[in-house]
């Protein structure tokens, strides 16, 4: 799933302290500080934007296309993410919004919130044919979709092969748009985006066969944009076709609760994320679960790093604003799509990047040499070596990563320590 010329997250080695919080966060340990400076291996990376969130010096940086690409087509179209709305202070109408980015040169809007719905009713059909093994996982958040991806392939069977709201609406966008008589060539489709996960599973196409957008922006360059625009508008056009229940994809379980089914899990926040995998994995107890949601961002999308606002705050308003809403005004009936509609185009890869060989026999030997090692550490995994974990120092050496006779730092400090304690007696 991972692009070679796309990554969700960029490194700036100027402002790098090399200080190892990133590296030691990281839930798929895609991070090493050598020689002073954090290093990112790509093909683990998920794109949930924790190194981004953490980092005391902002050296890490989700990457998103300029606000200018819009302007290489002809008709632009936005389709928003829900937590957009939530970004904004006092905000009554989500009209407001939309109007808005028609007033910073957008050509029409179609909103997440809107396919979000479909994408609700579609899981119940889902969860009424008991196809998918249960729980069923939701695959909406694409951070958590790439770490079952890398580290949970056992639970491959419980993921729900639907698209994501935002690739649904994307199609239907673009469909408009073609009805109405636009050139294909000439209408662009963006995604506003709340984080780099986003961006990257739409850069890449996740479970699609190709990208369905043009660009994706991130909310906060958005935002800025907006404001002046929106307190100029002198007329608000009725553009918004989306219910509470859409309103809520914004914020943890409000993807559950449109499911309909009252025995189901959400959590959110990656290290809840993995605690819950975790037990999904290797116990029963989780079992007589219906349907589970879990966002790698606390609070739900309202918390990625391309957001403005605090997420618990974000949170708040949008629950207000849900109350000035119908509880929800999109139908599968009245797209008049079949579910196949909605169903990924293509399964995902699920790729092995914790291989320490491609042969067997050598992923053996391998393995046997990394428990060697792994005798001489102190197993604290305290990362003054530069990887996140004793196992990680071992598997790079024997990866070759880092030289054979790299030393444990920790060990070396602990004898030169004794040596001084000696001569000070």
């Amino acid at each position: 799933m991972n692009s070679i010329n796309f990554h969700p997250v960029i490194l700036d080695p100027e402002k790098c302290k090399g200080c190892v919080t990133c590296m030691k966060r990281c839930p798929t340990e895609a991070i090493r500080v050598r020689n002073g400076k954090a290093s990112i291996f790509y093909d683990r990376c998920i794109g949930c934007g924790e190194c981004v969130r953490l980092c005391p010096h902002h050296a890490k940086l989700a990457s998103y296309d300029l606000f200018e690409c819009i302007n290489d087509f002809k008709y632009k179209i936005a389709i928003p993410a829900p937590s957009l709305y939530g970004q904004f202070n006092n905000l009554t109408n989500v009209d407001t919004v939309l109007n808005g980015l028609i007033a910073i040169g957008f050509d029409d809007v179609f909103e997440v919130g809107r396919s979000a719905e479909l994408v609700s009713e579609a899981s119940k059909i889902m969860l009424d044919k008991g196809k998918i093994q249960k729980p069923v996982i939701s695959t909406a958040c694409p951070a958590v979709l790439e770490l079952i991806s890398v580290k949970y392939k056992n639970l491959v069977p419980n993921l729900l092969n639907l698209l994501a709201p935002v690739d649904i609406a994307a199609k239907l966008a673009r469909e408009r748009a073609e009805s109405a008589g636009i050139s294909k060539d000439d209408i662009g489709v963006f995604f506003i985006s709340p984080c780099p996960a986003k961006v990257f599973a739409l850069k890449n196409g996740l479970g699609v066969s190709k990208p369905l957008v043009d660009g994706v922006l991130a909310i906060s360059d958005i935002y800025l944009r907006l404001l002046p625009a929106m307190k100029n508008l002198t007329e608000l056009k009725p553009l918004s076709k989306m219910g509470a229940e859409g309103l809520n994809w914004a914020t943890s379980s409000g993807e559950a609760t449109g499911t309909g089914t009252g025995k189901y899990l959400a959590a959110d926040g990656i290290e809840n994320v993995i605690n819950v995998l975790n037990n999904l994995e290797s116990s029963t107890k989780l079992r007589d679960v219906d349907f589970i949601e879990l966002n790698a961002c606390t609070s739900g999308c309202v918390g990625g790093v391309l957001n403005i606002e605090n997420p618990f705050v974000a949170k708040a308003r949008l629950r207000e604003l849900s109350k000035k809403l119908p509880n929800k005004l999109n139908n599968l009936a009245d797209v008049g799509k079949g579910l196949d509609f909605y169903l990924w185009e293509k399964t995902p890869d699920y790729r092995e990047v914790y291989c320490v060989d491609e042969n067997r026999t050598t992923a053996i030997q391998k393995l046997i040499e990394v428990e060697n090692i792994l005798k001489d550490l102190p197993l604290v995994d305290c990362g003054l070596c530069g990887a996140p974990s004793c196992r990680a120092f071992a598997e790079d050496i024997v990866s070759g990563v880092i030289p054979a006779d790299t030393k444990c730092l920790r060990l070396v400090n602990d004898d030169a320590s004794l040596l001084l304690d000696k001569d000070a007696k």
